[in-house]
């Protein structure tokens, strides 16, 4: 007998977890979307087994039901769940970027008696929607749970064996401390890269070009500026607390660097910079984290006319997807005039490889 499987919210992650999971032949799943035009799509696609009319009716005969819709609204639909009837030993999760708020919404179901183990697959595209879903989107990044400490390791257990279909890494964590690590690699960025370019634009009337210098490195950094100002406004207003006490702490270290450009030491500075750079070269590039990347391909080209359409038509010959590509005019802190971003880090070096054997002329790629 197969397992009953709905998902509801058929966007980017809920889409391609219907993917991964149909890997499983012994999985069926059901979908529910408010637009039905999303819901044809998905079953169109393959995404899902069977369309559901309505949240109740997806879920009453459910093993598993996966909440893959944005936060807020994943909390206003567990507190009308507790009013739906389920099966008896349903197991309920999300998607959700933070957890609190989350997991707070849970009591009742908790109380209830029903299982409950909050989900947050660390992986993103630069697309959105159901016709972005991808089985593979999940492959090595991290798949946080964080259950309940009242939920028996049993129904984890259960959750994990569901999931390995997406090829993720499921690692267990409470939610407190989950929201505290993303806030630090994830949320707090965001409002630093959205800082950085407010003060871009409070010096671009008097300093007009400086718009034309921010195109190479600056744009490179503050790249998650651009995601969606809905979704950030959400989970800034979710995590607000762990992100106040990175603020403070961000406050703090940047008194030492002011203390540390007032003293003007060369030694110190130095120290400063070669820290920095010791720590992060050391982090590890194995795998997605909490923050959705690109991944870049740096070359440096001759100028010969024709030289970019050459590049892509490899690319193309070896049916390698890119998501973008620019040619950087600033280029005193990024390596190569010509940027090529991909999807995936498999993607990136497949396209390196095919260009240093095809391409005749002289260029170095990074």
């Amino acid at each position: 007998m197969k397992l009953n499987v709905t998902i509801i919210g058929l966007g980017l992650i809920g889409g391609s977890l219907g993917l991964a999971l149909k890997r499983d032949p012994e999985i069926h799943v059901t979908g529910y979307d408010q637009s039905f035009s999303t819901l044809d799509q998905a079953f169109r696609r393959g995404i899902i087994d069977t369309i559901a009319t309505s949240i109740e009716n997806a879920c009453e005969q459910a093993d598993v039901i996966i909440f893959a819709t944005p936060v807020n609204t994943t909390v206003a639909m567990m507190q009308q769940a507790s009013e739906w009837t389920f099966k008896e030993n349903v197991i309920m999760t999300d998607t959700g970027s933070t957890k609190g708020p989350i997991m707070d919404a849970a009591r009742l179901l908790l109380e209830r008696g029903i299982t409950f183990i909050g989900g947050h697959p660390m992986a993103g595209s630069h697309k959105s929607g159901v016709t972005a879903a991808k089985g593979h989107l999940f492959e090595n990044a991290y798949y946080i749970l964080t259950p309940d400490s009242r939920t028996d390791s049993n129904r984890v257990k259960c959750l994990r064996q569901l999931l390995e279909p997406t090829k993720g890494k499921v690692v267990v964590l409470d939610a407190e401390e989950h929201d505290r690590m993303t806030a630090i690699v994830s949320h707090f960025p965001h409002l630093v890269a959205s800082s950085l370019v407010g003060r871009l634009s409070a010096q671009q009337q008097s300093q007009p070009f400086v718009n034309k210098l921010a195109a190479g490195g600056f744009r490179d950094l503050t790249r998650i500026a651009s995601a969606d100002p809905v979704m950030w406004r959400d989970i800034t207003t979710q995590n607000r607390v762990e992100l106040l006490k990175q603020l403070d702490g961000w406050l703090e270290e940047m008194g030492h660097v002011r203390e540390m450009l007032t003293s003007n030491n060369p030694a110190e500075i130095y120290d400063y910079f070669a820290g920095a750079k010791k720590f992060r070269d050391d982090l590890p590039i194995t795998s997605q984290g909490a923050l959705f990347m690109t991944f870049d391909l740096h070359i440096d080209i001759p100028d010969h006319p024709g030289i970019i359409s050459e590049i892509t038509k490899v690319l193309a010959d070896e049916r390698i997807s890119l998501t973008n590509i620019r040619i950087v005019e600033t280029r005193t802190d990024v390596f190569g005039i010509l940027v090529i971003s991909f999807q995936s880090a498999e993607d990136r070096e497949h396209a390196k490889s095919a260009l240093a054997k095809t391409m005749e002329y002289s260029m170095q790629i990074v």
